[in-house]
């Protein structure tokens, strides 16, 4: 995006946010691209915040997240369910885990609202904590960006302390032989930290779909296991969709 242009989505998104935060701190029914997603008071709301829309459709659009016969789909930091709710609809069987009780009952709900409570498996806990011992095929994860204690249930989504280099240190044994996982990052915030990390263990990295939103450049990082056969190292970029409302 050029300078002009920056300047002028970043007009639009100063305008637009003020209405999109008064949907913040209650019950609210959100659609991405027609999915039905209901979103409980502290929880992160994947339309307002955006980086849920982005992962979502790259979910539902990437061959990369396409399914196979008793494929798993692991959905980390699942927030309102919409990455295992995009996950079950391509024919994963998806375990979503969140450490926010609010984010899993609102995640188990939406399994039932789009028809996917026996696709979707709902769990409380940190990271891999609840998976332990588990391997999946696909992984998606949405992290917190930014470094410090959280404040409140709502403020995991958003703060982490060693959130990023824990991860990192957990895929290898969580994500199957050839297996991706996809992995939504922002220019705000760690992210080069937790990359680095995950190339000193082997993975290799690539763009699976990038938004300029003008404030923020947010990327799907496409993870490959290193136990995984390398290809040609080319991936498909992911088309983008409509902006979001």
């Amino acid at each position: 995006m050029n300078a002009l242009g920056r300047r002028l989505s970043l007009l639009g998104n100063s305008f637009q946010r003020p209405f999109l935060r008064r949907r913040l701190g209650r019950v609210v029914l959100e659609h991405v691209d027609g999915v039905p997603l209901l979103v409980l008071p502290q929880v992160f709301n994947p339309v307002v915040f955006r980086t849920g829309t982005v992962l979502a459709r790259t979910v539902a659009s990437s061959p990369l997240a396409a399914s196979h016969p008793d494929s798993r789909a692991l959905d980390l930091g699942t927030g309102s369910g919409v990455g295992a709710v995009f996950a079950a609809r391509r024919g994963h069987r998806v375990v979503a885990v969140d450490v926010n009780a609010a984010a899993v009952r609102c995640a188990r709900l939406n399994a039932l609202l789009n028809g996917l409570e026996e696709s979707i498996e709902a769990r409380q806990g940190d990271l891999f904590g609840p998976v332990e011992g588990e391997i999946f095929d696909l992984i998606l994860f949405n992290p917190p960006f930014f470094r410090g204690a959280p404040r409140d249930p709502l403020d995991f989504a958003w703060r982490g302390t060693d959130v990023l280099e824990r991860f990192a240190a957990g895929l290898p044994a969580a994500l199957a032989p050839g297996g991706t996982a996809l992995l939504l990052l922002s220019t705000d915030g760690d992210g080069p930290v937790l990359l680095a990390a995950l190339r000193d263990r082997g993975f290799a990295i690539d763009s699976a779909a990038r938004r300029d939103f003008g404030n923020e450049v947010v990327t799907v990082h496409a993870v490959r296991h290193p136990a995984g056969p390398s290809g040609d190292g080319r991936i498909q970029q992911a088309p983008e969709g409509p902006h979001d409302s």
